[in-house]
């Protein structure tokens, strides 16, 4: 599989390749999830019987019934009103500017030269004529004062003092009535009640009364008026208090053999239920969805510091690994149907994060956790909840963070089962709060159930992704965490092979990888693959292993050989060892640790020896083949191989040396560009010559001299 994925993209390209694993993906999750967003419809007519009950698919607002609600809602809001005290006093003043211009009247007629004490039928007139113009503004306005030419002649033909006096009477009617709150609703009564005092009163002539109740009954106006704006705002509160009124998901319609009515069928239309509609709208969300989820995927990956077709490749073991993932869902979706209970819960949660953490990262592992989880939720629907079950989301989403998150705590030493027991373990937690929020009655039978398929989800995840993971590991040509774990076991056949025929080099590769390894992760690179790569970076001395000053013991045989001899032997190790490894099918990164560590550096010592004899001696003839590191790690393990070998033959190590030695030494490689094909940047040097000062000094600490008893 790795074979065809660098083909493709040797042909067509990193951003071709990338973004077209990017789309598989979308369509992989598109076609699992397509059931589950769209809807099923039916061939339903107005006025014909149902030939089986409908349920709804999905729960979605009805406009008409919220409105109605609403509308009922406001016409149940009561008005506010509000009290005004000056409409007595204003009302009180209408009576008076009422009987003054009475009194005008009477007054300007009398003085018009004519004989004052007995007032003729032509004064009388130009009286009324002069009063009936003066109220003209006053029959106008909308309380409803109108005075016939019999009532206001009853009032022009009496005494002023008279006129006076009824002004009194009727001015304390008004005031008595407004005194207290009135609204509109009460107006009429009140006025009968003036009208009825009026007309008891016996300072009130019998000829005034119909004039001096038509002008308190229309003085009497309402004094608490509705108060419009606070009215609406409480109208506008109770609309808005009103929920919208839904169909809910699993809501009967319509029963098989009832009649199919306007309502009926304009609540199927709104559904989506109906054959005359379309699903464009849920397609459309659901491309939405994908497109969005593969986007951020390529976006998680496309950040990691590797080259383009390692990416491709962790893509492609990403998309296998949802595609399974998604399988599993599916079968739980298609037989869920058959069981009473919820079988949801033992779906292997944690099998596409253990998976996708040991393979690539826990940065993908997460997010590929939280994808599948939000898929879940779509897809492992138990019952009529929703669009969108969080029940089934949070079991995914939870069980599968555990395994992530653990294998991290334990990368130097992971072991499935206990991980499969932990999972097993928040999946329990998990079952006990779904029971205690449904509040529902469960028997023992179906807790029984539900506690053995969240421990048998935890098993299943582990189970499976041990089974799996040598598969990945062989199609993608992947080393996993898992793998450098079996590599760095001192019982595999090549490390025993190290260890019984170059003793020397096998504690000498022990010491650089605790040197590279604490280096490693204190830069954020791969300190376990260094580790292990440490482990076989000297497998080709095996070959020649007394040629080696670690192994010797009777002698150096570079004494009795030309400087050139000495080269060829010593520039070799590095080149058998990938020899050794590719012939054994060890992974690629182990190999290629063994043909870089060196780099293209300048075999020294023999190099002066020799330029001793030939002035004219080229270095390029003294130097290793390589290639120069690749990656950080393997720029790590070079510093870290000259570091172990030339602090091991200093006399009296101390702090001081020991920096002076790391600085010596990283510059030399910095400087002869050993480090120019890697992405490893200064700083990260800086921090990775404090670290293995730091570890070289707790190696080769001074110690103190204890006594000799013998003496």
């Amino acid at each position: 599989m790795a074979r065809w994925i660098r083909r493709i993209y040797m042909r067509f390209g990193a951003p071709a390749v990338l973004i077209g694993i990017s789309l598989l993906t979308a369509l992989l999750m598109f076609g699992f999830l397509y059931n589950t967003m769209t809807t099923d419809t039916y061939e339903v007519e107005l006025f014909q019987l149902s030939e089986e009950t409908i349920r709804a698919a999905k729960t979605v607002e009805d406009p008409v019934r919220t409105e109605l609600e609403r509308t009922r809602a406001a016409q149940e809001v009561q008005p506010s009103y509000r009290y005004i005290e000056e409409v007595a006093d204003n009302q009180a003043a209408v009576v008076d500017s009422l009987f003054g211009y009475v009194l005008e009247a009477k007054s300007t007629t009398e003085s018009s030269g004519e004989d004052e004490s007995e007032p003729g039928p032509r004064n009388l007139d130009a009286s009324l004529s002069s009063l009936r113009e003066s109220i003209r503004l006053f029959e106008q306005n909308e309380n409803g004062l109108r005075l016939t030419d019999d009532m206001l002649m009853s009032l022009l033909v009496l005494e002023e003092d008279m006129i006076l006096r009824i002004e009194r009477e009727v001015r304390n009617q008004v005031l008595s009535v407004l005194q207290d709150p009135l609204r509109e609703d009460g107006l009429t009564q009140a006025r009968n009640t003036a009208e009825q005092e009026i007309r008891e009163d016996e300072q009130v002539p019998a000829t005034a009364i119909p004039a001096a109740a038509a002008i308190a009954r229309s003085s009497i106006v309402p004094n608490e008026l509705v108060n419009e704006e606070l009215t609406e705002q409480q109208i506008e509160q109770a609309r808005a208090s009103v929920e919208p009124t839904r169909i809910l998901q699993g809501q009967v319609l319509i029963q098989e053999g009832q009649l199919i009515d306007r309502e009926v069928y304009r609540q199927l239309e709104l559904a989506g239920m109906t054959e005359q509609q379309s699903n464009y709208r849920s397609v459309l969300a659901l491309g939405l969805f994908v497109l969005i989820a593969a986007g951020l995927l390529l976006l998680v990956l496309q950040s990691a510091k590797i080259e383009g077709v390692k990416k491709a490749i962790r893509l492609t073991i990403v998309f296998v690994v949802v595609a399974l993932s998604l399988a599993i869902m599916k079968l739980l979706e298609i037989i869920s149907g058959n069981f009473e209970v919820v079988i949801d819960f033992i779906y292997p949660t944690a099998l596409a994060g253990i998976l996708v953490r040991l393979l690539i990262d826990e940065r993908t592992a997460v997010y590929v956790t939280i994808l599948l989880s939000a898929s879940a939720g779509m897809m492992l629907q138990s019952g009529y909840a929703g669009v969108f079950q969080m029940d089934s989301a949070l079991y995914v989403l939870f069980g599968g963070l555990t395994g992530i998150y653990l294998i991290r705590n334990g990368h130097r030493s992971i072991r499935i089962l206990p991980i499969s027991l932990a999972v097993g373990g928040v999946h329990l937690l998990y079952v006990a709060f779904y029971l205690l929020v449904n509040q529902s009655q469960y028997t023992v039978e179906e807790i029984a159930f539900y506690v053995a398929a969240a421990l048998a989800a935890g098993l299943l995840s582990g189970t499976l992704a041990t089974g799996l993971l040598p598969l990945f590991e062989t199609s993608f040509g992947i080393l996993s965490t898992m793998k450098l774990l079996e590599l760095s076991n001192p019982n595999h056949p090549l490390l025993k092979k190290i260890l019984t025929e170059t003793p020397g080099t096998y504690h000498h590769s022990v010491m650089v990888a605790n040197l590279s390894d604490a280096a490693c992760e204190a830069i954020g690179a791969n300190g376990l693959l260094a580790r292990v790569g440490c482990y076989y970076h000297d497998i080709g001395k095996t070959i020649t292993p007394q040629y080696f000053i670690e192994n010797q013991s009777h002698g150096n045989p570079h004494d009795q050989l030309t400087p050139q001899q000495s080269r060829d032997i010593i520039l070799a190790h590095g080149q058998d060892g990938a020899a050794i490894l590719r012939k054994n099918k060890m992974p690629k990164e182990l190999i290629d640790i063994a043909e870089q560590h060196h780099g293209t550096t300048l075999l020294k010592f023999f190099y002066y020896k020799a330029k001793k004899q030939n002035d004219e001696l080229s270095e390029e003839e003294y130097r290793y083949k390589g290639p120069k590191p690749q990656t950080r790690e393997v720029a790590i393990i070079m510093v870290a191989d000259s570091l172990e070998a030339a602090v091991r033959s200093m006399e009296s190590p101390s702090t001081e040396k020991i920096r002076e030695m790391v600085d010596a030494i990283t510059e030399d490689k910095l400087k002869d560009g050993q480090f120019d094909e890697c992405d490893i940047t200064l700083k990260e040097l800086k921090r990775v010559k404090n670290v293995m000062c730091e570890t070289l000094n707790g190696i080769f600490h001074s110690r103190i001299a204890y006594p000799d008893d013998r003496k």
